[in-house]
C-alpha cells in the first residue's frame, strides 16, 4: 500500500497522485484545509511530496462562521501550516442559505465561491474527497433519482475557475487515511456537525454505510467503479450534446432554436438541453421540469412568452427561441442612476452592465456631455424616440418589439438621458440629434445583459 518519499522517511500511499502527474502547466497547488482528518492527511502528503513538484504549495482555510469554535479552528490550521512551512490563505465567507437551499449546500457554494475568487491561472485546487465520500455521493444521487451525470459523482480532476480541481485521494478509503494519520501522529479537528445525522449525508455515512460494509466489505470500491462507468457514459453523452448544440443553437448567446430542437428525439432533446445548461453554468432541471419544458414551453403558442423556473435557473421562450438565465432580480423602474461614463456601470436590479467607449464618428456626440448630467432610467410607459436616421418618432414600446427584445427584458433596458432628454436606448439605437457626425468625437455605449449568460450578451444584433 505504501512507499517511501525521497528524503522524507515517511510512508506515503502509492495511489495518491496519478491524477496530479497528468495535469499540465500547474504553477501552484492549493490544498483545501479544514483541519479535519481528511484534509490534514492531504496537506501532510503534499508537504512530504513537495520536492517532486516544481509547483508552489499553499493551503486555503474557509471560515464559514457557522460554529462557535470556528476562530479557534482557523488558528489551529495556521499553526499546523506554520509548522509545515506552508503559506495559508484564511478566507471568511457568508454561508447563509438562499431560498430553497439547504445549509449544507449553502456552505458548499460559499466555500467554492470563496476559493474560486483567489485562484489564478495555472492553479490547481486539491480537495481531500476519498473513496467513501464517492460511495456516499453515489448513494445520495441514486436516492435523488439522478441520471448518469449525477451517478458519475465526483471526477478525479476537472477544470475549475482559472485552473483545475483535483481529488487525489479518491482511490483511498477513510480507514486508510485514518491509519496513515495515526501512524504519523497527526492532529486534526473534529467538527461536531459531522455527526449530526439530521443531515442526509451524515445519516448515510453513520447509519447506512456501516451496515452495507458489514454485508459487502468492498462496496465503496464497487460503487466508485460504477461512478467511473457513469462518468464514461457522461463523456459520451456530452460529445453527442456538443454536436447537437452546434445544430440547435439560436442566433443569440444562451438561446436554442425551438424549430431545430423539435427535430430531435425526446432523449436527444433532453440531453442537449442538459448539456446547454451546464455550458451556461446553470443548475440542471429535474425530470418533472424537463417534462414541463416539453409540454408548457416547446408546445406553447407562438405569441406567448412562458416561463419555467427551478432553483437557480429560468427558461423562457420568445419568437421560436429558448432562453436560459439566472433568476431575474426584482427591478425598480422608478430608479434614476447617475453615471459619469468613466467606469462601467453595474445595474444589478436589471441584471446588466453599461460600458462607455471613446469613438470617432459614431455614438453620442461627446460635446453634448460637457454640461448635461448623464442618468440611466427605465421604462415607465409613454416614452418616445426618433431613432437617428429615421424620419418619424415612435413609441419606445414599439421600437423594442421591432428589435426583438424579449418581453421580460423591455422594462430592464437602460435608457440614457442627457439632462431630461432621452439620448439612447441601451445600445440598440440613438435618438435623433444626439449622434456624432463623421469624424466627430463620440461615446459608444455597450450594454450586456449578464443574467442571460455568465459572460453576458448583447441584444444589439
Amino acid at each position: 500500500m505504501s512507499s517511501r518519499a525521497e528524503g522524507a522517511g515517511v510512508a506515503v500511499p502509492d495511489r495518491v497522485f496519478p491524477a496530479l502527474e497528468r495535469l499540465p502547466g500547474i504553477r501552484r497547488y492549493l490544498v483545501a484545509f479544514s483541519g479535519g482528518l481528511d484534509s490534514s492527511v492531504l496537506l501532510h502528503l503534499m508537504a512530504i511530496l513537495r520536492p517532486r513538484y516544481a509547483a508552489g504549495l499553499c493551503a486555503v482555510h474557509v471560515n464559514h462562521g457557522l460554529q462557535p469554535a470556528a476562530a479557534d479552528w482557523a488558528r489551529q490550521c495556521r499553526t499546523i501550516c506554520d509548522d509545515l512551512g506552508i503559506p495559508l490563505l484564511d478566507l471568511a465567507v457568508e454561508a447563509r442559505p438562499g431560498p430553497g437551499e439547504s445549509p449544507e449546500a449553502a456552505a458548499r457554494r460559499a466555500r467554492y465561491d470563496g476559493i474560486r475568487a483567489v485562484m489564478e491561472e495555472g492553479d490547481c485546487l486539491l480537495t481531500a474527497h476519498h473513496q467513501d465520500d464517492q460511495a456516499e455521493t453515489v448513494l445520495l444521487q441514486l436516492l435523488r433519482g439522478s441520471g448518469v451525470a449525477g451517478l458519475a459523482a465526483m471526477p478525479p480532476c476537472a477544470p475549475f475557475a482559472a485552473g483545475w480541481h483535483a481529488r487525489p485521494l479518491l482511490g483511498l478509503t477513510r480507514a486508510e487515511l485514518k491509519a496513515f494519520a495515526e501512524a504519523q501522529g497527526l492532529r486534526w479537528i473534529e467538527d461536531p456537525s459531522n455527526f449530526d445525522t439530521g443531515l442526509r449525508r451524515n445519516f448515510v455515512r453513520h447509519e447506512i454505510m456501516p451496515r452495507l460494509r458489514g454485508q459487502w466489505p468492498a462496496f465503496a470500491r464497487t460503487l466508485s467503479r460504477s461512478a467511473a462507468h457513469s462518468a464514461e457514459t457522461t463523456r459520451l453523452l456530452d460529445e453527442i450534446g456538443a454536436e447537437d448544440l452546434a445544430m440547435v443553437a439560436g442566433p443569440r448567446t444562451a438561446t436554442l432554436s425551438i424549430d431545430a430542437l423539435m427535430q430531435l428525439s425526446p432523449e436527444r432533446l433532453n440531453n442537449v438541453v442538459r448539456y446547454w445548461l451546464r455550458t451556461l453554468e446553470l443548475p440542471l432541471p429535474s425530470t418533472a421540469h424537463l417534462e414541463r419544458l416539453h409540454e408548457d414551453i416547446l408546445k406553447a403558442a407562438q405569441d406567448s412568452a412562458p416561463l419555467l423556473a427551478w432553483p437557480g435557473a429560468e427558461v423562457r421562450r420568445y419568437r421560436r427561441l429558448l432562453y436560459a438565465m439566472w433568476p431575474l432580480p426584482p427591478h425598480d423602474a422608478e430608479q434614476i442612476v447617475p453615471w459619469d461614463l468613466a467606469a462601467p456601470l453595474e445595474l444589478p436590479t436589471c441584471g446588466g452592465r453599461l460600458v462607455a467607449r471613446h469613438s470617432a464618428g459614431s455614438g453620442i456626440r461627446r460635446v453634448l456631455l460637457k454640461d448635461r448630467p448623464v442618468t440611466v432610467r427605465f421604462r415607465r410607459g409613454g416614452e418616445h424616440c426618433r431613432p437617428a436616421g429615421r424620419g418619424h418618432t415612435h413609441e419606445l414600446r414599439k421600437l423594442l418589439q421591432e428589435s426583438a427584445v424579449p418581453p421580460w427584458l423591455r422594462e430592464r433596458v437602460p435608457l440614457l438621458y442627457l439632462g431630461d432628454e432621452l439620448a439612447a436606448v441601451g445600445d440598440l439605437f440613438l435618438c435623433e440629434g444626439f449622434q456624432a457626425g463623421e469624424g466627430e468625437a463620440g461615446i459608444e455605449i455597450e450594454w450586456t445583459f449578464q443574467a442571460l449568460a455568465p459572460e453576458g450578451i448583447s441584444l444589439n444584433g
